[in-house]
Parts: C-alpha cells; structure tokens; sequence
C-alpha cells in the first residue's frame, strides 16, 4: 500500500518542483488520515526529499545541455571566447602603443 502511494504522489505532483513543505504537507495529511504511520510518513518523507533533489539535478543537467547545444547551432563565442579574445586585443594594443613611441 505504501509503494502504491509513494507512486501516486511521484506521478501526481511535478516531481522536479516539489518542495520541502509540500512533502510534509502531504505526509502529514496521509498520517491524519490514518493511511500511514509516523514511521512511515518520516521515512515517505525523506525518500521524496531525496527523489525530488535527484529530479532536479537531473532537470538542471538536461536543460544546460540543451542550452550548449543550442547555442552551437548558433555558432555564437561563449563567454570564455570572448574573455580571451578580449584579452587577446589589450595585449595588441599595449603593444602597438609600444612601438609607435
């Protein structure tokens, strides 16, 4: 019964954006009903704690790749390139301003 409502609420609530005070709030309110013990609620708990930051961590992973991809596609210079390039020209213009003395 347990394993059934823990796949309920994963596949109900927006696993990713899942709160701390959402878990508990459902928890607390299978507890009330009688549907689980507090034992059970705790560890119900904790294991949706630790799924949710997983999902999330996963969610931030999936989405930074899509982002570098994207921005391939687009042949634009990531902020390092243009860090180095910048640096690049300072280094050009001291010099120039070197010789023209």
């Amino acid at each position: 019964m347990l394993e059934l409502m823990k796949k309920a609420a994963l596949a109900g609530v927006g696993f990713a954006s899942l709160t701390s005070e959402k878990v508990e709030e459902l928890a607390n309110d299978m507890i009330v009903k009688g549907k689980m013990t507090e034992l059970e609620g705790r560890k119900f708990v904790d294991e949706l704690k630790v799924k949710a930051a997983e999902s999330r961590e996963s969610m931030k992973q999936q989405t930074e790749g899509a982002v570098d991809k994207a921005l391939e596609k687009l042949n634009l210079a990531h902020a390092d390139d243009v860090k180095v390039l910048q640096d690049e020209i300072a280094a050009m213009k001291e010099e120039l301003a070197s010789l023209k003395k």
